[in-house]
Formats: C-alpha cells, structure tokens, sequence
C-alpha cells in the first residue's frame, strides 16, 4: 500500500472504531470486508492509544506461551493458542513511515492474532479437531440474529 491521504486516514479512523464498539483490542482489515494487509490494535484498550500496522511483515519470534485468544469474528468462544511471547514486526505505520519495533507478552499476541486474519489464517485453524467440532455444534444451537 502506498496512498496514506485522507481516504485511508477516514478508513484507518473506522477500522479504529469499529474494534473500540465491539470492545476488541484488535482489528485485522479483511475482518471488514476489505482485502488489505492492514491492521489496528489497542492491547491496552484505552481510548487513543490504537496502532495503525500497514503491511507487516514478521521477522522474529522468540520463546511460546500458550493462552487465551478471542476474536471479534466468533463472539464469545475463546481458546488456548501457541503464539511467541516476543516479536520483531516490521510495518509502516498510519503515515507510511517504516517501523521496527519489539513487542512482548499480550501485545505481541494481539499481533499476532491480527497477521493470522492478513493471511487467511483464522482462530479455529490453531485448535485441536474435537474442540472445532464443540465450537461447530454451539453456532448450531446458538439463536440466529437478525440482519
């Protein structure tokens, strides 16, 4: 991606709050229909602190944990994933400037959650057969939402 003007600020902005009105730390642009390798994060989930990454690109990982992902894509269902406790990303940020930057313990998980959605590469993907198939039966029993 190479335009940072006003039209990709707008959808910076909306990606922004979109994550902040379902109470997300995280955004990944494909979540939104839009098949762009961008994404937003707030580990802290406090308000103007968001992160623009625009085309990241993972360099390093170091050590493992496994703990708890959620995602804003499956509402409610929770699962213990594998992710690197510490992280180089490389990425321009929401002016097109070149990053590098270390990030450790849950914003490096976020992270890493929102590069899975950049390449096709979804939560339920990282879990065991029998838990997929748990999750499988409770979207089945859940009441559908209008809309």
């Amino acid at each position: 991606m190479t335009d940072f003007g006003a039209e990709t600020q707008f959808f910076f902005e909306n990606m922004i709050e979109t994550m902040r009105e379902a109470d997300g730390v995280g955004l990944a642009a494909p979540q939104v229909g839009v098949s762009k390798r961008i994404l937003v994060v707030s580990p802290s989930g406090k308000k103007g602190e968001a992160l623009v990454i625009v085309n990241p690109v993972l360099r390093e990982g170091n050590g493992s944990e496994i703990a708890q992902d959620g995602c804003l894509s499956f509402p409610g269902l929770y699962a213990d994933i594998v992710r690197f406790k510490k992280i180089r990303l490389e990425f321009q940020d929401r002016a097109g400037k070149p990053r590098d930057v270390e990030l450790r313990d849950f914003f490096a998980r976020v992270v890493q959650h929102e590069l899975d959605h950049l390449n096709g590469v979804l939560m339920i993907d990282r879990i065991e057969f029998n838990k997929r198939q748990e999750w499988a039966a409770s979207f089945k029993k859940a009441p559908s939402r209008p809309g």
